[in-house]
């Protein structure tokens, strides 16, 4: 059998698709759905307090209450801002160390910025500085729910098998709707067991230290999954033994530089190439 068909046979066998892999696979979209419904809970729990207590609480009273309310979903945007520059440095970082222990990050983040946002002080109380510890709050959180939900769909996809990775891959996007039906929820029941007064002043704050339980049960349930196989070996073929430049005499001087041209890194990577490039990357690998 030619190299190439042997690339073609290996290419073809799914690793994912076994007995295994398959008891796992949903425990794996468990545990990614309930860390997404978690950060999505808080995410939005933000945009139905804005409506309901940020306006009159965290800005100057101008007599008219829809200026609070703007102001508050301005806040809210940050949000949105906040999340591709969390999608960016938790995919990162989520390359090198694992998807797991990045996804624990983002719950542990932004349950604590939720958390925080229910103890801060009313603008009565600190003046402009309740809008500005919001607006740091909720780059936290934007930043963080970025990070988790690139994340948690590519935990899912390196999970399954090669023929369902789009149906599996699908459910934790199910999460989403799931977390802004629990914040909608859990300010619903509060603003209707409160009076109106009980509610601006302690009641709202209850929902985001609830919060808390739920990033617990959350960050349990992650623990017992682990990052794919296709990923650990994908991590391990990227590691390349670095040899310290003492050892670079050995190599002629055209060797090193034909060893670190551009279209070397290319080359390494085609069947043709690949024995030629692990023999070289032994003794001179590049700087």
């Amino acid at each position: 059998m030619s190299t190439a068909d042997r690339a073609t046979t290996a290419a073809e066998v799914d690793h994912n698709d076994t007995p295994e892999n398959r008891a796992g696979l949903k425990k794996v979209v468990a545990a990614s759905m309930a860390g997404t419904v978690v950060e999505w809970y808080e995410f939005f729990l933000f945009a139905t307090a804005s409506t309901l207590v940020f306006g009159p609480l965290f800005f100057v009273d101008t007599g008219n209450p829809l200026d609070g309310i703007i102001k508050a979903f301005l806040i809210y945007a940050v949000g949105f801002i906040a999340r591709p520059l969390g999608g960016i440095v938790f995919g990162h970082f989520g390359d090198k160390f694992g998807r797991k222990h990045l996804l624990q990050v983002a719950i542990i983040l932004v349950g604590a910025a939720t958390f925080l946002m229910g103890c801060l002080p009313t603008f009565h109380q600190v003046g402009y500085w309740a809008p500005t510890l919001l607006v740091i709050l909720r780059f936290a959180q934007g930043f963080a729910v970025g990070g988790e939900w690139g994340g948690a769909v590519l935990l899912v996809a390196e999970h399954s098998p090669n023929k369902e990775r789009g149906f599996w891959a699908s459910w934790p996007q199910a999460a989403v709707p799931l977390g802004n039906l629990l914040a909608t929820v859990v300010l619903l029941v509060l603003s209707r067991m409160l009076s109106d007064e009980q509610f601006l002043a302690w009641g709202w704050r209850v929902g985001f230290w609830l919060s808390v339980v739920i990033v617990v049960i959350g960050y349990y349930i992650r623990t017992h999954v682990s990052d794919a196989a296709i990923f650990k070996e994908t991590q391990e073929e990227v590691i390349e033994p670095r040899v310290p430049r003492t050892a670079w005499p050995r190599c002629s001087a055209v060797t090193r530089a034909a060893y670190s041209a551009p279209w070397a890194c290319v080359s390494r990577r085609t069947s043709s190439t690949t024995s030629w490039s692990r023999s070289r990357s032994r003794t001179c690998p590049r700087s």
